[in-house]
């Protein structure tokens, strides 16, 4: 589109009149400032990210870049204040709706409650690692391409999202890195001992 409106500015034989030109010429120069605000914006996001260890373990996930990764860090401040990973997905509103009665549990849509801007961010890296997950080898791509496979690609992204929400708590509580090839385990009940 850029090329077109400048051929089309710098063709004076065109229908175009002076007045339409001049507007269309200011048009195409706040764009070409707009583009330049954005890429301002994009190297001080890339400078935090760079600069600040959580952004930069959050950064590691499939389907989270910088601006993602610099706006949950930003907006959550302190992970410990939820309790594990399912809860940070709850604030998020990425958990699916329960519609449960008698002993019959429904799931619906997620709830979309929480932080609109961080669970959009979430979904739109998710949509890229679903529609990516077929070149990875991962264990979590592996899932993500069985599970688009098998339900389609919007849920796939959803729950995407979701594990990314669970897997960012995680790694900002404990401190460690991100591991694609990890497989969690659940902790064993313990036993109590009979007398």
């Amino acid at each position: 589109m850029r090329e077109k409106l400048t051929d089309m500015l710098e063709d004076a034989s065109n229908d175009l009149s002076g007045l339409a030109r001049l507007v269309v010429q200011e048009a195409y120069d706040q764009w070409k400032d707009l583009d330049k605000r954005i890429e301002w914006c994009d190297e001080r996001i890339n400078a935090h990210v760079k600069d600040d260890a959580q952004a930069k373990a959050a950064k590691e996930l499939v389907g989270v870049g910088p601006v993602t990764a610099s706006a949950v860090v930003a907006t959550v401040g302190d992970f410990n204040q939820f309790k594990n990973g399912a809860q940070f997905g709850a604030w998020l509103g990425l958990t699916p709706r329960q519609n449960s009665s008698g002993g019959k549990n429904s799931l619906g849509g997620i709830t979309k409650r929480g932080d609109m801007y961080l669970r959009m961010l979430l979904i739109q890296g998710a949509k890229s690692a679903v529609m990516t997950a077929h070149k990875r080898s991962d264990p979590i791509s592996k899932w993500l391409y069985e599970l688009r496979e098998k339900s389609g690609w919007q849920k796939a992204a959803v729950a995407m999202a979701n594990k990314n929400a669970r897997i960012l708590w995680a790694i900002m509580t404990k401190g460690s890195c991100f591991d694609p090839r990890h497989v969690s385990v659940k902790p064993a009940c313990p036993t109590t001992a009979m007398a």
